[in-house]
């Protein structure tokens, strides 16, 4: 197992790499620079706030081709109504925050350290981390938020504070940017899996990446 360490950027290339469980490596530190290139490589950090830094690329890759996703007659219907609206990039800080304070200590949001929000934050700001925001009544009631890495989207995390709010904002973004060839869920979810994501090879999952082109 690669221990990384903190200043000394690199990762195994998990085209040759196949560790157990798709832990590509542990350590190192959450600078932007570090997760940039993590993303780049289709390596995402995931761990327990206060543990220890755990890097993974796992085998196979949870993903959702935007022509493949699924519109049952209720989110039809949700969408058709214009029951909510719709950004981008409008209210980033407050989507990552929501994604750890809303989904509570028990779920994915509690990776989101304080060190991490800032390097997300400061990738945002170079145009690289975006967020999709979800709005009733003036209300954020739902988004997610995650990184571009060219036609490549990499989803990190969504809250919604009512019923349906994350969905519609996934559907709406997926069937509306016509730059995005692969959404990239990571690991398996049945949420996501409602919506058409389904599990491919991770080989397969990594040549859409423009560092495996």
């Amino acid at each position: 197992m690669l221990r990384l360490h903190p200043g000394e950027l690199g990762f195994p290339d998990p085209q040759f790499y196949d560790p157990p469980h798709g832990l590509i490596a542990i350590g190192g530190d959450l600078s932007p620079a570090r997760l940039l290139l993590a993303y780049t490589h289709g390596i995402f950090p995931w761990f327990n706030e206060g543990e220890e830094l755990l890097w993974w690329c796992p085998d196979p890759r949870f993903v959702l081709f935007p022509h493949e996703v699924k519109l049952s007659k209720s989110m039809r219907k949700v969408l058709k109504d214009d029951t909510f609206g719709f950004s981008e990039n409008q209210a980033f800080e407050e989507v990552i925050r929501s994604c750890r304070t809303v989904n509570g200590r028990d779920s994915e949001g509690t990776w989101l350290s304080e060190e991490l929000i800032d390097s997300f934050l400061f990738l945002h700001r170079q145009g690289i981390a975006h967020s999709v925001e979800v709005w009733q009544d003036g209300w954020l009631v739902g988004g997610f938020y995650g990184m571009k890495i060219g036609d490549v989207f990499c989803g990190e995390s969504m809250f919604a504070r009512v019923s349906n709010a994350s969905k519609a904002g996934f559907i709406h973004f997926v069937t509306t940017r016509k730059d995005l060839r692969l959404v990239d869920c990571q690991i398996h979810s049945a949420h996501l899996e409602s919506l058409g994501a389904r599990s491919v090879p991770k080989r397969e999952f990594l040549s859409y990446l423009p560092s495996h082109r």
